[in-house]
């Protein structure tokens, strides 16, 4: 690992430690761990509990990200090389800012507009759906199915649908979460989160099972 390449990456994960010391004594001893979708507080905790998982959130991700490639059994993440590096730095940025926006809910007893939170992931889809068609075949990133990673056309084809799907969908949602109500944004996330999940597996499967049909037939 080379610090002068990663150093950004452990400021970004460093920011929520940095932030959570410096509003720690401003925090009530019990704070607020979960909201609905309209923004209400409906659950408290202790705020140790609550320093916890915003500082697991980016630091988990960073180090899982950092491991993987050393572990991926057919060493394709290795080869993807920047791409790879860009995709660890938009996750744990992304990781880091629901953590900054966690321990700022706590501190003010309140959460910003749900819409907010949902407009993050629909970045997060966009940015995704530019970079499927671009990952090989591995274990760990990506749409993993038995269909994809025993075929590397069907993994090919199912990303190229998935990318293009991911990137649509990720539109869709960041213009939601500004033109749209909370509860109607909440819904069409959901749909859009479920279409864009779930159509790709079965496309997955789909293809496999054309492409096993075609070699069959030939070989009849």
């Amino acid at each position: 690992m080379k610090l002068k390449k990663e150093l950004p990456i452990i400021v970004i994960v460093l920011m929520p430690l940095v932030y959570l010391a410096y509003v720690w004594n401003k925090l009530p001893a019990k704070v607020p761990i979960h909201w609905n979708i309209k923004g209400e507080i409906d659950n408290y905790g202790d705020k140790l509990e609550m320093a916890l998982l915003a500082i697991s959130l980016p630091l988990i991700t960073y180090l899982l990200l950092l491991v993987i490639p050393a572990i991926d059994p057919k060493g394709k993440l290795k080869n993807m090389g920047k791409k790879y590096h860009t995709i660890k730095l938009f996750l744990t940025l992304f990781m880091s800012i629901m953590a900054l926006v966690i321990i700022y809910s706590s501190k003010n007893l309140s959460i910003t507009n749900p819409n907010y939170i949902v407009l993050l992931i629909g970045v997060l889809y966009v940015v995704f759906g530019n970079f499927f068609k671009t990952i090989k075949a591995n274990y760990f990133i990506g749409i993993r199915t038995p269909w994809t990673l025993e075929s590397e056309t069907v993994w090919k084809e199912t990303h190229k649908l998935g990318g293009q799907m991911w990137f649509i969908g990720g539109i869709v949602v960041l213009a939601s979460s500004l033109l749209f109500s909370k509860q109607i944004n909440f819904i069409l996330f959901s749909i859009v989160t479920a279409i864009i999940t779930i159509t790709p597996i079965v496309y997955s499967y789909t293809i496999f099972n054309k492409g096993a049909k075609t070699v069959s037939g030939e070989n009849g």
